[in-house]
């Protein structure tokens, strides 16, 4: 934009002398001035516009004044949200127009969200100007950030009151909402309610699902939303997502040849999908998959990085992950943020790097001067109790900033029982654990029951679950799932529902036979749970879910084929014993995602090396 230069300095509105070239003060019509906002480039440019405006165009009562200081609030609102504001509180008599802008400018802003909803009120309140169609996202963006169910379900009545209940783009805002405040009921009533529907709104309730883990649900919703409208790349992503979470393989390679055939995205788009196929990539096993996709990609941003490094991490690569954290800092010259660091405390604590672990956590504070939260003291926790130096982690834990949960006495617990650090110490731990998990979930009292096993205090064991059945506890039933060609089949410890059973149960009389000529001895302490005699307590271990799905994959699978086992439930050690042996007996190699990390088994050795 060419600006003449004036006989003097002119003014911003903030008073300061403004040091770039100015608008010539000669004959500027609003005309002109609408012509030259088409052209600026600075917000300093802007202001000289402004502060002419201000000086040279009639009242805001003349329509075209009116339109021109809209024009200029709304550009103001892309760069200065606080020269935004001052323009916005100025101007009287303003419209619906006016309030849209600024509360879309402060719900797009990265810190003060919250300003949206205090506009929006105002809006209603003190100056009684009627939101339109256009209100409403903006305020259901900011209310969904801030996870504030309450004030998005006023504004959700409001929509109702004024008559938008039948508006896409505002429903479609709903979706979002209620899914990003975890309220899926209430999202799904506003999908199914809706008289019209877009490509945008299945994709909304599509990710809904993925976001809250109802992948089955979501896969079914994407096959009927193919009979209406073609899927885009967010749709896509969506999809890709449950197959993640399933752990379908076959399904997440249609989607990734579908979207190389099919869909067309722009520079974010295509970085938001790869940064997809990347995850589901490693969650799915396939951690070859996952590495080319990532060496194949254009553009990568600091998400790109972290999945591959937390990929590497979950499946023992440790050493990939810290080179490729290398290659953040050095080749990309990117900046590591906290999920980062999370996913190289998570890759040291499943290999045991105590020191790394340690000078990593240092780095974070020190280097980048990123706050650790409770994930970032878990992961460390962690590390140094699997490593034995419980003291040093119970220090950290009495000494952080913030309360303990679940998951860090879990791990404590955990650690005390394979590092028999005492029943007294392992008791309080359990404790603890009971206490913050609370009396409902069977969890904490599973992993007690281990701590007085492992040290044959079996009365003990009966009292833990003497306890549970009086509080009406149950233990999480084990589930494993097994991919063969495409198809997902699903057991339960001791499921005797599949069609294939009693071949199911015939191979495992098969392999304990095998496993017994190699000289194995089934660990009962796995086993704690079971009111029974040794004899009946090997029965229980031989039923566990993932022994059933390794014999289903082992009659099933072709030749050469990887077998691959997704496990709601840690892997006991028994069961790691079992299957280093299998992939020796029958040499094959089996991939198991329990809920802590994969496991790759080949000739009779695991990736974690018994370190898990």
């Amino acid at each position: 934009m060419i600006l003449a230069t004036p006989p003097g300095p002119l003014l911003s509105v903030t008073g300061a002398t403004n040091p770039t070239p100015s608008i010539s003060t000669v004959s500027c019509t609003t005309t002109h001035l609408l012509h030259l906002l088409t052209e600026w480039t600075t917000i300093s440019q802007l202001k000289q516009i402004h502060a002419h405006a201000l000086r040279t165009t009639p009242p805001l009562s003349h329509p075209d004044t009116f339109n021109l200081f809209k024009k200029i609030l709304q550009f103001s609102a892309l760069q200065d949200l606080n020269y935004t504001f001052k323009i916005f509180k100025n101007i009287p008599k303003r419209d619906s127009f006016f309030w849209n802008t600024i509360i879309r400018a402060y719900a797009r802003s990265p810190d003060q969200k919250e300003q949206a909803i205090m506009f929006f009120y105002q809006m209603l309140n003190e100056e009684n100007v009627l939101p339109d169609k256009y209100t409403f996202p903006f305020v259901l963006k900011a209310c969904a950030y801030l996870f504030a169910l309450i004030e998005g379900k006023q504004v959700h009545g409001q929509v109702l009151k004024r008559g938008f209940g039948s508006d896409v783009y505002i429903n479609n805002s709903l979706i979002h909402f209620y899914s990003s405040c975890g309220c899926l009921k209430h999202a799904r009533k506003v999908f199914e309610e809706m008289p019209q529907r877009s490509v945008v709104s299945w994709n909304a309730m599509i990710n809904a699902l993925v976001e809250l883990g109802e992948f089955e649900d979501a896969l079914r919703m994407f096959r009927e939303m193919q009979m209406l409208f073609e899927p885009d790349g967010y749709t896509v992503q969506s999809l890709i997502g449950a197959c993640a979470g399933l752990g379908a393989l076959s399904l997440g390679i249609w989607a990734h040849v579908y979207v190389l055939r099919r869909c067309k995205c722009d520079v974010n788009l295509e970085v938001l999908v790869n940064n997809s196929l990347v995850e589901m990539y490693c969650k799915c096993g396939a951690l070859n998959l996952a590495v080319q996709v990532f060496e194949g990609m254009d553009n990568r941003d600091v998400n790109s990085w972290n999945l591959i490094i937390i990929g590497f991490g979950m499946h023992g690569k440790v050493e990939a992950a810290l080179e490729y954290f290398r290659r953040l800092v050095n080749e990309d010259g990117l900046v590591p943020n906290s999920i980062t660091f999370l996913g190289l405390l998570s890759a040291c604590r499943h290999r045991g790097l105590v020191n790394e672990g340690r000078e990593y956590f240092h780095k974070m504070l020190s280097e980048y001067n990123i706050k650790p939260v409770l994930e970032h003291y878990g992961c460390l926790i962690d590390l140094l109790a699997r490593a034995g130096l419980i003291d040093e982690a119970l220090d950290i834990v009495f000494n952080m900033p913030m309360k303990p949960d679940l998951v860090i006495w879990r791990s404590l617990v955990d650690a005390c029982c394979k590092k028999d650090a005492g029943l007294e110490l392992s008791e309080e731990m359990a404790r603890q654990m009971i206490e913050s998990e609370g009396s409902n979930s069977g969890g904490a009292y599973v992993l007690l029951s281990r701590v007085y096993a492992s040290a044959n205090k079996w009365n003990e064991v009966g009292s833990v679950r003497n306890l549970m059945a009086n509080k009406g506890v149950n233990k999480e039933p084990g589930c494993s799932l097994v991919e063969i060609d495409g198809i997902a089949h699903e057991f339960f410890a001791g499921d005797t529902s599949h069609p294939q059973t009693t071949k199911i149960y015939q191979h495992l009389d098969v392999i304990e036979e095998k496993l017994k000529s190699m000289g194995y001895v089934p660990d009962t302490s796995q086993a704690a749970m079971i009111d029974e005699n040794d004899d009946g307590k090997e029965r229980s271990l031989r039923l566990h879910s993932e022994r059933l799905a390794i014999a289903f994959g082992l009659l099933n699978q072709k030749p050469g084929v990887s077998i691959r086992i997704f496990k709601n439930l840690r892997f006991c050690s028994d069961c790691h014993k079992v299957f280093k042996l299998i992939s020796k007996l029958f040499n094959v190699e089996v991939i198991v995602r329990d809920r802590s990390r994969f496991h790759h088994f080949h000739h009779g050795l695991c990736s974690c090396m018994d370190y898990w």
